[in-house]
Formats: C-alpha cells, sequence, structure tokens
C-alpha cells in the first residue's frame, strides 16, 4: 500500500477518534447538570406532600363554628353606632351633625348583632381558642361542632392586645384537641393548611400555601408579629387554625390584606407560640403584663441621620410615661434601647412582647445608647396600667410662616384643651394638613400636637414660627408629635 494513502488514512482516523471524544464530552458535561437538577426537582417534588387528605381528616373533629350574639339597645340614633363622617378629617363635620342630628332615624328596638367566625379545640377539657374581636362585648357565645353538636361557650379569658381569646365548652367526652406546634420553627416557603368556616356555613373548608413572611408588622397593636400566608384565609376563617404539615397548628387565622373583602393571597395568623405563652394567664382570666413606661418608634434612615445614630438597631425612645418605672430610673426621649435583660433588640418591635413577659416586679438591665455613648440602666417593672383613649380632632387654624410646609396650626390653650380632653396645655395642635405638602407625605394628620422641633420644645406658636423660619428647601426637621395618647417623632423633609 502507499505510504502516502496510509498516512492519510491514518490522519482521517486520529481526526475521527478526537471529534468522537470531545463529542463524548460535551455530551457528559451537558447530561450531568440535567441529573443534578432532575434530582434537585425530585427532592423538592418529595418534600411537597402528594395530598393533605389524611391531615385534614384527622384536624376536620377539632376545628369548630363559632357564632357570637350582641344584643344592641334600641332607642340610639345611627350618629351613635359606627359612623363614616361623609365630611372625612374636615371640621365641618360636627356641622353636619349638629344641624341633622333630629333627622337621623332612630333603631326602633333592641336587635341582635351576629359575629361568626372559627376555632379549634386545644384540649379535651373544652377549651377553644380563636380570636379576641370573635367574642368582644358578645353577650352569647355558641359552638358548633363537626358533628353539628351545639353548644353554649363561656368565655374564660381574652386579650385584645394579641386578639387572643379562650373559651369553653360543658362537654364530657369524644372531644379531639389538634396539637400545637413550634411556630418558631417555621420557615419562610414551608407549607402550611388553613381550616375554618368561610362565610358562616361552609363547615371544615380547607386551603393550602406557604409561608409568605414572618413576624410581620399590620399596626394592629404593639405585639404584631404576624405570619404571613397565601393560603386563602375568607370572612369566617378569623380564629381556625394555620397548621404545618404534621397537622401541628402553627398559627391562628386572624386577619386578611384587601381592599374589596376579598382574599388576594395576603393573609395574616397569630404565631402559636404567642397564644402557648398567654395560656396560662388566659386560664385564670386575666393576662398581666410588665410595662417600662416608654413609647417607642422605629429607628427610619431620616430618623437615623437627624439624631447622628451610627445604625438602624434598637428601639428609639419617643416619650417617658410621668411617674412610670422608666422615667424614676432615668429614661429620656431620645435614648435608644438596644437590649433588655440579655437580649438584644434589633427591631422596636421586639421589645413589647419581651417586656410583657417578663415578670412585674423584676428589676432588669437594659442597654441604652444616649448621646452616642452606650449604657445600661436598671430598671423596676410594673403591671401594665389600664389605657385611657381620647379622641383628638382638628379646628380651622393659621399657616405657619417660612419654608412652605403644607400645615396649619393654633396655639394649645387651656381651654382647647378641656374641649378635646388632652393633659397637655402647652405645644400647638395641626390644624389642617394640605394632601398635596411634605408634612401629608411625612405622616401628619390633622389634631396632631408639636411637642418638639429639632428636640427643642415648643411652648407656644410665636416659638414655632421662629424656629421654621429657620428652614431652607432640602433641609431635614424633627418633629415630636403627639396623637391619641401616643408620643414620637416624624421627619420632614422640606419641599422647593
Amino acid at each position: 500500500m502507499d505510504i502516502k494513502n496510509i498516512t492519510n488514512r491514518k490522519k482521517i482516523i486520529g481526526i475521527w477518534t478526537l471529534f468522537c471524544v470531545t463529542l463524548f464530552f460535551a455530551a457528559a458535561m451537558l447530561i450531568v447538570p440535567a441529573s443534578e437538577t432532575n434530582v434537585m426537582a425530585s427532592s423538592t417534588a418529595s418534600q411537597a406532600p402528594a395530598s393533605f387528605s389524611e391531615l385534614v381528616k384527622k384536624a376536620a373533629p377539632s376545628v369548630v363554628n363559632i357564632s357570637s350574639i350582641t344584643v344592641i339597645k334600641g332607642g340610639r340614633s345611627y350618629l351613635q353606632m359606627p359612623f363614616q363622617n361623609p365630611f372625612g378629617d374636615d371640621p365641618f363635620g360636627d356641622f353636619f351633625e349638629y344641624f341633622f342630628r333630629d333627622q337621623i332615624p332612630q333603631v326602633p328596638r333592641d336587635y341582635r348583632q351576629i359575629g361568626l367566625g372559627s376555632g379549634f379545640i386545644i384540649d379535651k377539657d373544652g377549651h377553644i381558642l380563636t380570636n379576641n374581636h370573635m367574642i368582644e362585648g358578645a353577650d352569647k357565645v355558641k359552638v358548633t361542632l363537626a358533628d353539628k353538636r351545639e353548644f353554649n361557650a363561656e368565655i374564660i379569658g381574652r386579650d385584645s392586645k394579641t386578639d387572643i381569646a379562650l373559651i369553653k365548652i360543658e362537654v364530657a367526652k369524644d372531644l379531639k384537641p389538634l396539637p400545637l406546634g413550634d411556630s418558631d420553627k417555621l420557615e419562610v416557603g414551608d407549607w402550611v393548611v388553613a381550616m375554618g368556616n368561610p362565610f358562616g356555613f361552609l363547615e371544615n373548608t380547607v386551603t393550602a400555601g406557604i409561608v409568605s413572611a414572618k413576624y410581620r408588622q399590620i399596626g394592629a397593636s404593639s405585639y404584631d408579629s404576624y405570619i404571613q400566608t397565601d393560603a386563602s384565609i375568607n370572612r369566617g376563617n378569623s380564629g381556625g387554625p394555620l397548621m404545618n404539615t404534621k397537622g401541628e397548628v402553627i398559627g391562628i387565622n386572624s386577619t386578611i390584606l384587601s381592599q374589596t373583602g376579598g382574599n388576594i393571597g395576603i393573609g395574616f395568623a397569630i404565631p402559636i407560640n404567642m397564644a402557648k405563652d398567654l395560656l396560662p394567664q388566659l386560664k385564670k382570666g386575666k393576662v398581666v403584663r410588665a410595662w417600662m413606661g416608654v413609647m417607642i418608634q422605629q429607628i427610619t434612615n431620616d430618623l437615623k441621620n437627624a439624631l447622628n445614630l451610627k445604625d438602624d438597631k434598637g428601639a428609639l425612645v419617643s416619650d417617658v410615661t410621668a411617674s412610670g418605672p422608666a422615667e424614676k430610673a432615668g429614661f429620656k426621649r431620645g435614648d435608644v434601647i438596644v437590649s433588655f435583660d440579655g437580649k438584644d433588640i434589633n427591631e422596636s418591635n421586639e421589645l413589647p412582647y419581651i417586656v410583657s413577659l417578663t415578670p412585674v416586679g423584676k428589676t432588669v438591665d437594659v442597654g441604652v445608647l444616649r448621646d452616642g455613648k452606650k449604657q445600661t440602666i436598671k430598671v423596676e417593672l410594673e403591671e401594665f396600667p389600664e389605657e385611657e383613649e381620647s379622641a383628638i380632632v382638628g379646628l380651622p387654624g393659621r399657616e405657619a410662616p417660612g419654608p412652605d410646609l403644607g400645615l396649619s396650626v393654633q396655639d394649645l390653650t387651656p381651654g382647647l384643651a378641656r374641649r378635646y380632653g388632652l393633659s397637655d396645655t402647652t405645644g400647638i395642635i395641626v390644624t389642617r394638613v394640605d394632601r398635596n405638602s411634605a408634612a401629608y407625605e411625612a405622616g401628619f394628620k390633622t389634631g396632631d400636637i408639636i411637642l418638639e422641633v429639632d428636640q427643642e420644645q415648643i411652648e407656644d406658636i410665636r416659638h414655632f414660627n421662629r424656629k421654621i423660619q429657620g428652614y431652607k428647601a432640602d433641609d431635614t426637621i424633627l418633629f415630636l408629635v403627639k396623637r391619641e395618647g401616643s408620643t414620637f417623632y416624624i421627619t420632614l423633609n422640606v419641599w422647593e
């Protein structure tokens, strides 16, 4: 054979071999990631339950329907009932009520207001957990079990601050309690199942979803720490259980976020650990909380800069209650609480709940940042006093000079203080807030009392005007404001 032909043949074989080897490795590279992806998909699929049917069968007998009956006494006008002022915050709403009160029909006789919701059995003694808003003020509470048996329930204990209530039915046997899980172990993305009686007649409705978020604050109370879920929670589901895939209760369905009243996939449940912490006191009929006597707020970026803080960790003290434990211990406005009884405070909403669970009378060490320096203050906690609520409404006022903040203000005189039931007799009251203004953007409302401007106490409107005249566009002003008994800081960025 010709040597040249042999050489060419070897070259062809070599090239073909190299091509095959390259193709093999390329295929291997494609196959390996694909197989890994399949393994991951298989792993994820194995974690997702194929069905919730067994869980539901076990839990269904424990979920109950609750109806509360409140007798509304007759002889009241509709204005004395929950009423939406057609004029909003406009002071002329008083004009409407004054001239048309006699034209408003009276409720002719007593009538019954019925509330419908859900709950779940937690022990064989007949104790049931539900929402406080379901039974608060009720004259009668009725419980219907899954097997259609009906019982009158006794309200054992309730707590409006966490919206948790404990009721009890007298049943000798056949009660199946639900196990209570650990909501602290819940992770975002975990599967959850919600059960309840939506709209009062769709018994034992089941919906599934995932945990969308934890520790949500929605402004319901100082103890907000909700589990957010996309499992459908509809009207009547309030008080029902939110369960993990083991069938353990990890939350109490409470509320939804919706502009229409329908479910849009944003629901909230009270963590079951919060209920477990309160159960011993609920069974005694009264929840007793420890109290420091400070009003706090979250540290925003603007507040951090205005107060020259290094970061936004901790709880900012916006007011100190007169004669309270904190005042006795030496706390001041502007202090930042960074630790309590050895526990770090990173978010402001952590502090109220930690304080509330501390025994009354205990003396604790509180870590505080004051003027950039850290110090420890010892405070002896007292029992939380009963709160008094007061309403504040606005008056026509006059514009403040200087930069246009969008505020109308008026001196807070003793006469005005008596008129609006205020304990304060110094400061100025906000009588109008323009919607298209820096003040509205900052969060001011009609009826706010301005106590300080940039940590300088304001005595009257003249003092306020002199202070405001010194600011210009793009400046940030730090206000100390009192609203409905609560004191807090507002940062306002001056518009051009």
